[in-house]
This record gives structure tokens, C-alpha cells and sequence, in this order.
């Protein structure tokens, strides 16, 4: 079964890098862990009309993490930087933060 958009793109990652990269067309998304770059390309074209150039993956293992005498790691995460080609419009929601 196909999986929808939504379960691919998870959130929008808002950082100072992040950010920086806007006036390039590079936005940067949280993504589920087992989407291929194909697939984070699709949802994204699929859920703000644009056209994806190209996508750049990081995968992100959990830091270890303490509280007091309990130890163990925080949630590993996927992230991917989405690049749009340079007629495509921008992602409205990163625009309107700008």
C-alpha cells in the first residue's frame, strides 16, 4: 500500500540554518524514518505544489541522555534538505516566516 504524504513529511525543522537556506530554495523537514529521497520528493511536490530538484538525507542516531541514576537515548530522527528548482514557487509556510 502506498503511503500518504502526510506520514512522509512529519514537520518542518525551524533553525538559523534551516532558515539560511530559504533564499537558495533549500528547506529542511523531518521525515519518517524508512522514506527513500524518491518518496520525501513526491510527498512534498504532492502537499505544497512545487518541483523538487533534488533531496539530501541525514539520518540522525539518538544522543545518550541521563536523569539522574536512569540513562538511555532519545529518539532517532530523519532529516531531509529539499531543494526546488529555480521557477518553482517557494513553500508557504517557511515564506511567511521570512
Amino acid at each position: 500500500m502506498k503511503t500518504p504524504a502526510q506520514d512522509i513529511i512529519l514537520a518542518p525543522v525551524i533553525t538559523e540554518a534551516s532558515m539560511a537556506g530559504i533564499g537558495m530554495k533549500k528547506y529542511v523537514f523531518k521525515v519518517a524514518l524508512d522514506a527513500t529521497k524518491v518518496d520525501i520528493a513526491r510527498a512534498a511536490e504532492e502537499l505544497f505544489g512545487v518541483k523538487v530538484e533534488k533531496v539530501n538525507t541525514i539520518s540522525v542516531r539518538g544522543r545518550f541522555r541521563r536523569q539522574g541514576a536512569h540513562a538511555g537515548y532519545t529518539a532517532k530522527v530523519k532529516k531531509a534538505i529539499v531543494t526546488l528548482t529555480k521557477d518553482s514557487k517557494g513553500i508557504d509556510f517557511y515564506e511567511s516566516m521570512v
